[in-house]
């Protein structure tokens, strides 16, 4: 999330309650998870595991719980004890939860030509293009862009809330909610099935590019990016932060786990599972997912397992 103009660091500390070390007289210009982190911008993190990654992210301000560690070069230091506790802070400074009491917000934008059936719900600040048709009961919430020529079909949620969430052992309640404060952004000629959801980034962007078509019952986690002229079939699950490049195809019940890439052109078999990045223009099947042709040799080895070990029981 970019904040509307630069901030400083010492207003930052006093609002979160911390101690700036470091680069003190900076600005930040946003704040961001670490799969989306960007020079200028905030990150916390409140666990040893993570310190190292961390510090050494394009972050420039870390929200940190010791002071223990060395300060890179040109960046600052947050502490405080509760980094977390001081993230959501930040967030709901800058971007507040502002109910709306019709079914089409004010600040809302609509494109000239643009179709929105009954029923459906859009939130702040949402902006839809030219000629999109949205099917009844669709929801779309607040600060999601739609491009020109879209189609949603009914029942679909757009700018859902992140799964993302906060884990500690040490509290009442283990798992807290991460704030999500990033946006979802479907580009030009998409359509989308009906019961689709699209869950909005945790701090950044969720974007499906121009010309990709996704069937009924699909869910996008947060922060995922998919390129342009994708074609994904029913029932797909992808995890947050991972990339489809061009041309992509996901067939269908296709499950795709988080932070990885697949390559432009590649084609994934129905019901395949997706577990680390694979190259583009070629053909996957099985979980976890391998090239179809090494897959189905695989198979008839299989098969044969029966007659393989008759054999060697009889030579005994």
């Amino acid at each position: 999330m970019k904040f509307p103009s630069p901030v400083s660091l010492q207003w930052i500390a006093e609002l979160i309650d911390a101690e700036l070390c470091g680069n003190i007289h900076a600005q930040a210009t946003g704040i961001n998870e670490i799969h989306r982190v960007e020079e200028g911008d905030l990150a916390f993190v409140d666990h040893p595991k993570y310190y190292d990654k961390c510090l050494h992210s394009a972050a420039s301000y870390i929200i940190i719980n010791t002071k223990e560690v060395n300060i890179p070069e040109g960046k600052a230091l947050l502490v405080t004890a509760e980094p977390f506790e001081a993230y959501l802070k930040i967030v709901r400074h800058f971007k507040p939860f502002i109910p709306v009491n019709k079914m089409i917000s004010d600040t809302a934008v609509i494109g000239e030509g643009s179709v929105v059936m009954p029923n459906v719900f859009i939130g702040n600040d949402v902006v839809i293009g030219k000629d999109c048709v949205i099917h009844p009961n669709v929801t779309i919430l607040d600060g999601c862009i739609i491009g020109n020529h879209v189609v949603i079909q009914s029942g679909t949620v757009i700018g859902s809330n992140a799964f993302y969430y906060n884990g500690k052992r040490n509290r009442e309640v283990w798992y807290k909610r991460m704030e999500s404060c990033g946006t979802v952004v479907i580009e030009d000629h998409v359509e989308i099935g009906a019961g689709c959801t699209i869950d909005r980034g945790v701090t950044h962007e969720t974007r499906i590019g121009k010309g990709t078509i996704i069937d009924n019952m699909v869910h996008l986690g947060h922060e995922v990016i998919i390129g342009k002229n994708c074609l994904i079939a029913a029932q797909v699950g992808i995890a947050g932060a991972t990339v489809l490049e061009d041309g992509v195809t996901l067939w269908g019940q296709v499950g795709v786990g988080k932070t990885l890439t697949i390559g432009a052109g590649a084609v994934v078999m129905g019901q395949a599972g997706v577990t680390a990045t694979i190259e583009g223009n070629k053909v996957y099947m099985g979980t976890p997912a391998i090239e179809a042709g090494d897959k189905r040799r695989e198979f008839v080895w299989v098969k044969r397992i029966p007659e393989l070990w008759k054999k060697v029981m009889d030579n005994k």
